[in-house]
């Protein structure tokens, strides 16, 4: 029996260190490594950058090879409508002025609908090069994996539209899988920030026989920490893009909220090359993705005070009910001792 232990003991050995010269064992110990870190915050951290700087590169070269077109369209219409009212002038007398009212109108009401066609499906009288910079389309890659969708710039190329579908496929889980960690990384942090600051601003109580009492971060102080983080940013928003202060407010919320309206969008001079704006937009991506990254920081919080809630209620709840269950208990029997003395 011990020689088949020692028999075996040495071919286990062996069979190691065949692995540890296997090259293929290498590749598998290394992928495994390297599958388990980018499942850490740091990992998928880095993933998700990355993830979003493959989609800029990818959306910028194959946008720029499409053409725009709609400068010219737009011209060619502007052409076409400016001869039509010329030859309504030549028909119509112009002291006739109901049927010139008329017809006149009905050339600007067509021209009208014609460009708000156009500007529904994003005009633009910049070049696909000017447009689709390297700093906007990291824009885009963000506003398509964070489900925000400002939709001021948009893939115009057949295969820019297939690519960001099977973008948005893979993104998308990514991205809900790092805010998630994120989520409970940041939270970790803040709950040892805000206990070490409440920890010095009270007196322990050293008579007091009873355990500590658990510190969790309250709601109020994560809503401090989202309004103070929308106003700085309502406040450089409204520097760079000479903004409304309330217009600043009202798009870093909604961004935030990952609500995406459209309707203000940081760097509307996205089409402008000029480098400040293409910076500005830069530091609004770092401003949303890390915004984004204290969403779920207080999301898990507040679901850690809620849940503290209502444990402290139902146990409430069950010690009422345990005091009834006693008080009723103790109520019969002293009934029943009464009725024991007189019957």
């Amino acid at each position: 029996m011990d020689t088949y232990y020692r028999n075996g003991s040495s071919r286990s050995r062996a069979s190691s260190s065949l692995s540890d010269n296997d090259p293929r064992a290498k590749i598998k110990d290394c992928c495994r490594k390297v599958v388990a870190f980018m499942f850490t915050q740091v990992g998928l951290g880095a993933l998700v950058f990355g993830y979003t700087l493959i989609g800029a590169v990818s959306f910028m070269n194959l946008e720029k090879k499409g053409n725009n077109t709609e400068p010219d369209e737009i011209q060619f219409h502007r052409k076409k409508y400016m001869v039509q009212l010329y030859k309504v002038a030549l028909k119509n007398n112009i002291f006739d002025e109901k049927n010139f009212s008329i017809d006149t109108d009905r050339v600007l009401k067509n021209y009208q609908d014609k460009v708000v066609e156009i500007f529904k499906h994003g005009y633009s009288e910049y070049s696909t090069s000017d447009i689709w910079t390297f700093p906007a389309a990291l824009m885009f890659s963000l506003s398509v994996i964070t489900m925000i969708g400002y939709g001021n710039l948009v893939p115009k190329t057949n295969y820019g539209k297939l690519v960001a579908v099977i973008y948005a496929l893979f993104g998308i889980p990514l991205y809900i899988l790092f805010f998630l960690n994120v989520g409970d990384a940041l939270a970790g942090v803040f709950r040892w920030i805000y206990k070490k600051l409440y920890r010095c601003s009270t007196q322990p109580d050293e008579e007091s026989d009873l355990p500590p009492k658990r510190i969790i971060v309250p709601s109020s102080a994560c809503v401090w920490v989202m309004v103070l983080y929308v106003l700085a940013g309502a406040g450089a928003f409204w520097a760079w893009e000479g903004w409304e202060y309330l217009d600043s407010v009202y798009f870093c919320a909604t961004s935030l909220c990952k609500i995406g309206m459209g309707d203000f969008v940081p760097g509307k001079n996205i089409l402008s090359p000029t480098e400040g704006d293409q910076t500005k937009l830069v530091i609004s991506y770092v401003y949303i993705f890390f915004g984004l990254g204290l969403v779920a920081m207080c999301y898990n919080l507040m679901r850690e005070e809620i849940r503290e809630k209502v444990k402290n209620i139902q146990e409430d709840f069950n010690q009422c009910l345990e005091d009834t269950r006693t008080r009723i208990i103790a109520c019969c029997n002293k009934i029943r001792g009464i009725e024991d003395v007189y019957y």
